[in-house]
C-alpha cells in the first residue's frame, strides 16, 4: 500500500458521487421526493469530502521542515476528522432536516419513474467506487474479521470512502422503499421517514469515524503483527541479550516512528554495539519500509553501561 494507492479508491468516489449527485437533484426537482434530496445531498457531501481527503492526502507528503520535524503525515488524520464532522452536520442534520419537515408538511409524489431509474444507476456507480475501495482496504488487511481489520486500519483515505460507499449503498435502498411506499399506498409519510433514516445511518457512520480519526490523531501505535515482527528481528540479532516493548507511533498511513531499548551482550565492545544497530536498523527497514525514523537507546547487560546511543532514520 501507498499513497498512489489510496488516491484510486478516492478518485473513483470522486467522479462516481459528483455525476450521482447531479441526477438525484434532478429527480428531486421532477418528483418532489424528500428522501431523493437527501440523497442527493449525501452525495454532493460525499463529493466534498474526496476532495479533502485527497488535500489531505497531497499535504501529508510535504517533507519536514523545523515547524514539523516528523513531517506533515497526521495532516490527513486532521482532514479526515473534518470530513466526519461534515457527513454528521452537513449531511446527517440536513437529511434528517429535510426528512421532519416532509414529515410536517407531507406532498405527494409525482411520476416516481425517473427516481427508480436514478437509484438504480446509482447504486451501480456507488457499487464500483465500493469495489475499488475495498479492494485497496484489501492490499493492507491484517486481520480475516472485517470489523477488526477496519478497526486496525491506519489509513483514513481508504476505511472512509469505504464507509461512505456502504451508507450510500444502504441510504439509496432506503430511498427506494420510502418512494416506493410512499406512491404505491399513497402516503407521503413513507418519504420523509425514509430521508430521516439517511440521516440517521448518515449519523451512525460519522460517529464511527470521528472515533478512528481521534485515535490516530493522538497518536496510535503500529499494528500487534508489525510490532512483533520488529521484536522478532530484535531479539533473533546475536548481539542482543533483551529488548524493552518497541515503542511505536503511526505519523501517517505509511510513516511509522519507532523507539527501542536495547540492552547488548555484556563482552560487546562499544564499536561492536555500533555495528548491531546499523544491523538491526537495515534489518526492521527491509520488512518494515513503513518504518521511517528509528531511534535506539542501546546499553549493556551488566550495570556497567556500554554507552547510550541513539539512532535516527
Amino acid at each position: 500500500m501507498n499513497v498512489k494507492s489510496s488516491k484510486l479508491p478516492l478518485y473513483g468516489a470522486l467522479v462516481a458521487n459528483l455525476a450521482i449527485a447531479i441526477t438525484k437533484f434532478i429527480a428531486s426537482g421532477l418528483s418532489g421526493s424528500s428522501a431523493m434530496l437527501s440523497e442527493g445531498i449525501h452525495s454532493l457531501v460525499d463529493t466534498g469530502n474526496s476532495l479533502l481527503l485527497l488535500l489531505g492526502l497531497r499535504n501529508s507528503q510535504k517533507p519536514a521542515d523545523a515547524s514539523h520535524p516528523f513531517g506533515h503525515g497526521k495532516e490527513l488524520y486532521f482532514w479526515s476528522l473534518i470530513v466526519a464532522i461534515l457527513i454528521f452536520a452537513v449531511g446527517g442534520g440536513m437529511s434528517m432536516y429535510e426528512g421532519i419537515t416532509h414529515l410536517q408538511h407531507p406532498e405527494p409524489i409525482a411520476d416516481p419513474t425517473l427516481s427508480y431509474i436514478v437509484i438504480a444507476l446509482a447504486v451501480v456507480f456507488e457499487g464500483i467506487a465500493w469495489t475499488m475501495a475495498y479492494k485497496s482496504f484489501s492490499k493492507s488487511r491484517t486481520d480475516k474479521n472485517f470489523i477488526r481489520a477496519l478497526r486496525a486500519s491506519k489509513d483514513p483515505a481508504t476505511f472512509t470512502v469505504l464507509f461512505e460507499d456502504t451508507a450510500a449503498i444502504l441510504g439509496l435502498v432506503v430511498a427506494f422503499l420510502g418512494i416506493f411506499l410512499s406512491h404505491q399506498l399513497n402516503n407521503p409519510l413513507f418519504d420523509g421517514l425514509a430521508s430521516v433514516v439517511i440521516g440517521l445511518i448518515l449519523a451512525a457512520v460519522s460517529v464511527f469515524l470521528v472515533i478512528e480519526s481521534k485515535g490516530l490523531l493522538i497518536g496510535e501505535g503500529a499494528s500487534r503483527l508489525v510490532v512483533e515482527s520488529i521484536s522478532r528481528l530484535t531479539t533473533s540479532d546475536p548481539a542482543v541479550a533483551q529488548i524493552a516493548p518497541p515503542l511505536t507511533m503511526h505519523m501517517g498511513p505509511f510513516e511509522i516512528l519507532l523507539a527501542m531499548d536495547i540492552k547488548f551482550k555484556s563482552e560487546l565492545s562499544a564499536t561492536e554495539i555500533e555495528k548491531a544497530i546499523a544491523r538491526l536498523e537495515a534489518a526492521i527497514l527491509k520488512n518494515h519500509p513503513e518504518v521511517k525514523r528509528i531511534f535506539i537507546e542501546a546499553k549493556s547487560i551488566t550495570s556497567k553501561s556500554a554507552g547510550a546511543t541513539s539512532a535516527g532514520v
